[in-house]
């Protein structure tokens, strides 16, 4: 345990790395909001942007963490994510393998968490736990969507249009 803040210098290091990981996924998505956008399918667009939001909260929702336990955040270089992919379809495969990847990254703090006996951080950790959850499931209905209309004659048309229904609201817990 550091004497400078509230838990292990091990848990700082681990919640920057989730950090930069958020915003990355931040940053991929806004890369796939360009993808759609040269589509011309600005529903998809739309629907990733408002994950480019929602990623950033989370992004903010560590950084809160962080600082409210007396950490220092250490932000770095953020990878250039892909830029295109095979189809529409093989944009969403690889959002769902990304969020995957990111419950791992979860997973793996809350198992250093309860290591560390850090309680604070595993009940703060359990909103994201549940958060991907939800995150894998909407790109699985998605994924499942576009496989239904693949080759349906103007079926992309109308599920752009429903994924431009979706809309961001600002977890009312999280100010800028």
């Amino acid at each position: 345990m550091a004497a400078t803040h509230g838990y292990s210098d091990k848990m700082n290091k681990a919640l920057n790395e989730q950090i930069n990981a958020e915003i990355y996924s931040s940053y991929l998505y806004m890369s796939m909001a360009a993808y759609f956008e040269g589509l011309q399918l600005p529903g998809f667009s739309h629907w990733f942007k408002v994950q480019v939001q929602e990623e950033m909260t989370h992004a903010l929702r560590f950084f809160n963490h962080v600082h409210e336990r007396g950490g220092q955040v250490t932000l770095k270089a953020i990878k250039a994510p892909e830029t295109t992919w095979a189809s529409p379809l093989a944009c969403l495969e690889a959002v769902l393998k990304h969020e995957r990847l990111v419950t791992g990254l979860i997973n793996k703090l809350v198992s250093l968490a309860r290591q560390q006996q850090d309680y604070a951080s595993e009940n703060f950790l359990q909103w994201f736990v549940k958060e991907q959850v939800e995150e894998e499931a909407s790109v699985s209905e998605v994924i499942g969507k576009l496989k239904l209309v693949n080759e349906t004659p103007g079926g992309m048309f109308l599920l752009d249009k429903d994924m431009c229904a979706r809309q961001f609201v600002m977890p009312p817990d999280l100010t800028i």
